[in-house]
């Protein structure tokens, strides 16, 4: 069975240790697993078709997300399904299907014009985030009007929540399946690089953080939580964080992604379309061909298999999988679970 999974830039340019080992471990299962980074790539949207069983989105940026759309909308698989991914990156649409889903979550607000927010501000301080934000970037803390009325009229849709000022660290939920680990760490925008420290899991944070993943269709994701006066709000959500500070992730995240490629698990979108995965051949137009070259993700009009992606180079070395190769000749195999 073949995975593809869809990369972030990172800085510097090294596969992640647990991805790094989640391949290896996969690899060691049976499957031919493949990576890229599709800011580092040049494709043919035009002329993606299905090649691999199975996609990981381990990259949340927009053109990652719009190769997902356009493999998605040709009946691909994903981990996390794209529905999901999509309601996902946007705090807006988010914020809804957490209310509807009865996960408490701080009060919210959109406009356009941030002046129709002084009577809201004279009640209760807020916080400003770009509805497509990640990692903390762009936030703006308002506590009263004068500060409302420095800030520049916003060039993107923001999302408005009621600032909850909790105890100075953020609970970081990470979820895998139905397994629930959390840390704790002082929130920065530097706090993602840190593993923080670990957090025993209440039964409540539990329960929200599971309901969550029902709520959004997600199986590999995080989500940020803030605790005061014996009361928790979920203000963030995001898929297949980096899952620093639990232990093992990499053999938990294999387990996952091989029961999900494997068709044994199930994960249903918001609007209630299920996904699932399953052997069963990729998928390839009739009569689909072309001279045109493989594309680096493989899934041009020709065959992406591992000799012909070498020829286009999609496994070149400074590539991911380059290095990923690299780093396997030089790194001890997992021990077996």
């Amino acid at each position: 069975m073949r995975l593809y999974f869809l990369l972030a830039r990172r800085v510097p340019p090294v596969l992640s240790p647990v991805l790094l080992e989640v391949f290896a471990r996969l690899a060691q299962r049976g499957f031919e697993v493949d990576c890229g980074i599709p800011e580092e790539l040049l494709e043919r949207p035009d002329e993606l078709t299905v090649k691999h069983d199975v996609y990981v989105l381990k990259s949340h940026t927009e053109l990652s997300l719009s190769l997902a759309g356009a493999l998605h909308y040709q009946g691909a698989r994903l981990l996390n399904p794209y529905p999901s991914c999509v309601a996902v990156q946007n705090k807006i649409v988010a914020t809804r299907l957490l209310r509807a889903a009865g996960i408490p979550a701080p009060d919210a607000w959109v406009t356009g014009d941030l002046g129709l927010l002084r009577p809201v501000v004279g009640r209760r301080p807020l916080i400003l985030k770009p509805y497509l934000g990640h990692r903390g970037q762009g936030l703006r803390i308002v506590r009263d009007a004068a500060e409302l009325e420095s800030l520049p009229p916003p060039e993107s849709p923001v999302l408005i929540q009621e600032y909850i000022e909790g105890s100075g660290e953020d609970l970081k939920v990470y979820v895998v399946g139905d397994e629930v680990h959390a840390v704790r760490k002082v929130f920065s925008s530097q706090s993602f690089t840190q593993p923080g420290r670990p957090s025993a899991v209440t039964p409540e944070v539990r329960q929200i953080a599971l309901r969550c993943g029902r709520a959004l269709g997600l199986g590999l994701y995080g989500l940020d939580l803030v605790e005061r006066d014996g009361r928790v709000w979920a203000v963030d959500v995001n898929t297949f964080p980096g899952y620093k500070g639990v232990p093992h992730p990499a053999a938990r995240i294999a387990r996952y992604i091989e029961d999900f490629a494997s068709g044994r698990l199930t994960l249903v979108a918001p609007g209630g379309e299920a996904f699932a995965a399953g052997p069963r051949p990729a998928r390839h137009p009739a009569g689909a061909k072309s001279d045109a070259p493989t594309t680096h993700l493989g899934l041009g009009t020709k065959s992406a298999r591992p000799s012909d992606a070498l020829q286009t180079g999609s496994r070149a070395r400074g590539t991911p999988w380059g290095r990923w190769q690299d780093e396997k000749r030089t790194t001890r195999e997992p021990s077996t679970e």
